[in-house]
């Protein structure tokens, strides 16, 4: 025989509960129903019990014999409790709903109150998107959320992009929101001088993300076409360098079109009580303020170029420094549509015609989406001579060993490896910081991370992974157009006044505590999310990190890199001047 179990009647099982489990599970079903379907902001206070009653049973929509069974369980139960304890269920309602109706007033008066012809451009638009960041620090700190999913609610987005209709920002919005962004991190981190390195790096997030993300955002979606006019976009980033002048001097001299060329330059100064380098003996000494290079510049020999605005300048205080990295972000916002990109640094010199040869090798790549890009001679190099001799290029990668550097890849193997002179680049599987030139629609595909501030190594791995993922060809220059001084001993240093603005020792820790940033898009395992103490480190990543129009797995067996081993295998390609596995249709371009 089959034994049927009969259904146990509701009313009399809860009957049987205790009083004072009855009175929770009626204040916890009354709170829910509450909570679920309060009146909004606008609605009055002053709902009778019978409104919610029949309001309930309007959303659940229930049959007449569920309704029946489900009011005659409620009255039984009320008959039970004690009038004591109905009195508490009913104190904590009307707490509850009072609480409730009041923080909805709270903050329908607080939305009401940005009148939005009181506010500033920049913040109508987070208005008016809801991109309400700081009160949602906690899940993006937390891993929960990222940024990019809060901005984009309700918004359309094309290619992980928010559309605008508006125009381009200009050139003085753009400095001036910098300069005025710098200031407020700066009064932001002054306020943890004696922090941690997790605590400043905590408050440069915090800040960043509710500003300067924001902005980013907002400005990659308006950034102005670009130009057909061969003109040129020399990015400079310059740390208390006593060569920014002549470097800037010189590239004018020196191009064949300086009609053509436009400068972007940081220049990071110190501007009173400035401290030397790091002396014989570890000592430091005063010394005067840093020479404006701009200034000197635009009112000397460069005032033409200047009065065109073919020199614009972001000017950085040296407490306010965070890094060669970030000063190459604020650069790149300076590029106002020219054609092409080229990035240096601020103590170089250039051959005859650099800007049109850079150009021109360009064109020669066998690519679509090129990128040139090794690590320069020596200044004291005759360039003009050197000009039908093989250039360098970049191929031996190492994990470095110190302490500083946290296991990143360096890049060690910059020499000349071939022995005859090929008008062709050759292919080449890294990117140098030093000098790199590049289409300028590269700004758009693969911009500058606006998270990685203070570091020193690393940004030329992350920008060489990022660009070939993206879809670019890195090649090595088949001339040597322009000349580094590399030998730069007792000059100040970045990290030094890091070291000042806020406890001797702690860049170190604080680098490699950013580093994990990089170290997480490269693959490294101790970087894998799960194993990130602090998941504010990867806010944003996934709007400055690979591309997907090639897999990171195949650039890493390409250059010989293995992340979790730390191993390095000699791939033999580049030294030997050969395009790379998969581009064996190019074997034959430099014979």
């Amino acid at each position: 025989m089959t034994a049927i179990r009969r259904p146990v009647s509701t009313t009399r099982s809860l009957q049987q509960l205790p009083l004072t489990v009855s009175v929770i599970v009626i204040v916890f079903v009354t709170l829910c129903i509450y909570i679920l379907w309060a009146p909004d902001a606008t609605t009055t206070t002053t709902t009778t019990t019978t409104t919610i009653e029949s309001s309930i049973e309007q959303k659940l929509n229930l049959p007449e014999s569920a309704r029946a069974e489900f009011n005659k369980v409620e009255r039984a139960l009320v008959e039970e409790i004690p009038k004591e304890y109905r009195v508490v269920a009913e104190r904590a309602e009307q707490k509850l709903r009072s609480t409730v109706q009041h923080k909805r007033q709270q903050f329908a008066k607080a939305l009401d109150s940005l009148n939005t012809h009181n506010l500033p451009g920049r913040l109508k638009v987070l208005r008016d998107k809801s991109q309400i960041i700081g009160e949602r620090l906690a899940e993006v700190k937390a891993g929960k959320e990222t940024v990019q999913e809060i901005l984009t609610v309700g918004s359309d987005v094309i290619g992980g992009e928010s559309l605008s209709d508006k125009p381009p920002m200009k050139l003085d919005e753009i400095i001036d929101y910098l300069n005025n962004w710098i200031h407020g991190l700066h009064d932001a981190l002054s306020q943890v001088r004696t922090a941690t390195y997790e605590g400043i790096w905590q408050a440069y997030h915090d800040y960043t993300v509710k500003t300067l993300y924001v902005w980013d955002r907002d400005y990659l979606s308006r950034m102005p076409p670009r130009r057909d006019d061969g003109s040129i976009f020399l990015s400079l980033a310059t740390y208390r360098d006593e060569n920014c002048l002549n470097t800037i001097k010189w590239a004018y001299e020196k191009a064949k079109n300086p009609d053509k060329l436009f400068v972007g330059l940081v220049q990071q100064n110190c501007h009173k009580d400035c401290m030397s380098g790091v002396l014989d003996g570890g000592k430091v000494e005063p010394v005067e303020p840093d020479q404006d290079c701009y200034k000197v510049f635009c009112e000397g020999e460069g005032k033409e170029r200047c009065d065109k605005d073919q020199v614009r300048v972001l000017n950085i205080d040296e407490p306010e420094s965070l890094g060669p990295y970030a000063a190459r972000y604020f650069a790149s916002k300076m590029w106002m549509g020219e054609q092409w990109f080229m990035q240096t640094d601020a103590h170089m010199t250039f051959a005859q015609n650099w800007d049109q040869i850079s150009v021109d090798m360009l064109k020669r790549c066998p690519s679509k989406k090129p990128v040139i890009s090794h690590y320069p001679p020596s200044h004291e190099a005759n360039l003009e001579a050197m000009a039908t001799e093989p250039a360098s290029r970049l191929c031996g990668p190492i994990f470095a060993t110190s302490d500083l550097e946290s296991q990143i890849i360096r890049l060690e193997g910059g020499r000349k490896w071939d022995e005859k002179h090929c008008e062709i680049p050759r292919f080449a599987p890294f990117t140098a910081a030093g000098y790199f030139v590049a289409h300028s629609d590269f700004l758009r595909e693969v911009p500058f991370d606006p998270f990685l501030p203070w570091i020193f190594m690393g940004e030329e791995i992350i920008m060489s992974t990022r660009l070939w993922t993206h879809g670019y060809d890195i090649f090595s220059p088949s001339q040597s157009v322009v000349g580094h001084m590399y030998v730069r001993r007792h000059k100040p240093k970045f990290w030094e006044s890091v070291h000042r603005a806020f406890s001797p020792g702690v860049h170190n820790p604080l680098q490699a505590m950013v580093l994990d940033r990089i170290k997480y898009q490269l693959g490294y395992p101790e970087a894998a999310k799960d194993m990130l103490e602090s998941k504010s480190l990867l806010t944003a990543v996934e709007q400055y990190t690979m591309g997907k129009e090639r897999p990171l797995s195949r650039y890493l067996e390409l250059v010989g890199l293995n992340m979790t081993t730390k191993e390095v295998t000699i791939t033999h390609w580049c030294e030997e001047g050969t395009p790379p596995p998969g581009f064996e249709q190019f074997n034959d371009m430099c014979n």
